[in-house]
């Protein structure tokens, strides 16, 4: 059974004037949990994330999704932060718990939101209550932070409190090979942090029920069967990371 969504577009979040858009379940009794997603490396591209973002919805979180822009000259940090503060005090606004966020991204955004989690005085200390991942890769500089989230994890993950990483990737993705979450994974593991991987049967796109149309030059919504079923399987993790109970699905950890 899903929950009818109401959807406000075009919110101005920070000084730098990008829009956010905020996916509301309806009928809530009291302050949900919530989910600030992070679109990946197109420029302001929210609306790539309007499926995923709405099915997480409609099992229970408010799921909020900025713009940003990683082609700016640092990188799109400002934004970043601009947004998860804007979140942080704003959400309840909106039926959200502020003591309740879940930070999550696909692709470079996804890289972003674990950088949070290993190198959290890069981003003012913040501590969500949980990660999500979404096709990401994690050996390379985090916009976030400026270093590399595999290293931080291994100079100092047991120093940190760890917050548990949900990770969600497709065994068909060619943009970024499946063994870059399974090495974070294993490394996550091995430091003693809470993680778990869902596997889908899908393509990079297709994780956020996508596909890559390239007279356009990005995703568009997809009805193809394996993007519906992956799409479904990541916004099921969306709202078990903000620790809402939905149907089980079968998990890699």
């Amino acid at each position: 059974m899903t929950t009818e969504v109401v959807v406000k577009t075009g919110l101005r979040y920070g000084a730098s004037g990008k829009l956010l858009d905020v996916y509301q379940p309806g009928g809530a009794s009291g302050p949900v949990p919530a989910v600030l997603l992070w679109h990946g490396r197109g420029p302001d591209e929210r609306d790539v994330l309007a499926l995923v973002a709405r099915a997480a919805a409609e099992r229970g979180v408010v799921v909020l999704v900025p713009d940003w822009r990683p082609d700016a000259p640092d990188g799109g940090r400002a934004h970043l932060r601009e947004s998860a503060v804007f979140v942080r005090r704003n959400v309840s606004d909106f039926g959200g718990d502020s003591e309740r966020i879940t930070l999550a991204g696909w692709s470079l955004g996804g890289k972003a939101a674990v950088g949070v989690a290993l190198n959290p005085a890069a981003f003012g200390d913040w501590r969500p209550r949980a990660i999500v991942g979404i096709a990401g890769s994690y050996a390379s500089a985090a916009p976030t932070t400026g270093t590399v989230p595999l290293d931080d994890l291994r100079r100092g993950g047991r120093l940190l409190p760890p917050v548990p990483v949900w990770l969600v990737h497709g065994t068909a993705d060619s943009v970024v090979d499946v063994e870059r979450s399974r090495e974070l994974c294993s490394a996550l593991t091995e430091q003693g942090w809470p993680a778990s991987l869902d596997e889908v049967a899908t393509d990079h796109a297709g994780v956020i029920m996508t596909e890559f149309v390239p007279e356009y030059h990005r995703c568009l919504p997809s009805t193809a069967a394996h993007a519906v079923e992956a799409g479904s399987r990541t916004a099921d993790v969306l709202a078990r990371a903000a620790g809402i109970t939905v149907q089980h699905s079968s998990r890699r950890s």
